[in-house]
């Protein structure tokens, strides 16, 4: 019906629905994925605005969730806050950089990756890898799974300026 052709067309060429339609009885989530792209590729997270804005430019650091594994509640909810507060100023056509922060495996990672070395067989510690072979395994880690949380970050609409991360 309408809602899978709108849905299709590419973000710029949506028609809106016609508001007497009925809803879909479950959400099609394919919708946002398009859309994302769309907004990330378009620049649309980039900080743009009225240089001269009386208030100057609005930053806000992201801070940096620990390469674990996976995103939970707390950070959806920091992330919500963060976007509704970098969402108002661009709205108020303040110059705003959300800057994207990724942990850079620190001591919950080294956690992490320690129990991971001690269930695998033959169990090993970091103290017998040695500090050069230990961290192999923390950035291995840290490649697998940073670019996951990049990802959840990205599926939870945060307006992040992407282009920054490092």
């Amino acid at each position: 019906g309408p809602l899978r052709s709108a849905a299709t067309a590419a973000p710029s060429q949506r028609p809106f629905l016609d508001a007497a339609e009925p809803l879909p009885k479950a959400y099609d989530f394919t919708v946002e994925g398009a859309t994302y792209e769309w907004w990330e590729s378009s620049g649309l997270f980039e900080p743009k605005g009225d240089a001269g804005h009386p208030r100057g430019a609005y930053t806000c650091p992201m801070p940096p969730p620990n390469v674990t594994g996976r995103l939970h509640l707390g950070h959806a909810m920091f992330v919500a806050l963060q976007d509704v507060l970098a969402r108002f100023h661009r709205a108020r056509g303040r110059p705003t950089l959300w800057l994207p922060g990724t942990d850079h495996a620190g001591i919950a990672t080294q956690s992490v990756v320690e129990k991971m070395l001690a269930k695998q067989a033959p169990p090993v510690s970091r103290h017998d890898l040695g500090r050069d072979e230990f961290l192999k395994h923390v950035w291995a880690w840290k490649g697998q799974y940073g670019s996951r949380i990049c990802t959840q970050l990205r599926r939870l609409g945060s307006s992040v300026d992407w282009a920054r991360e490092r």
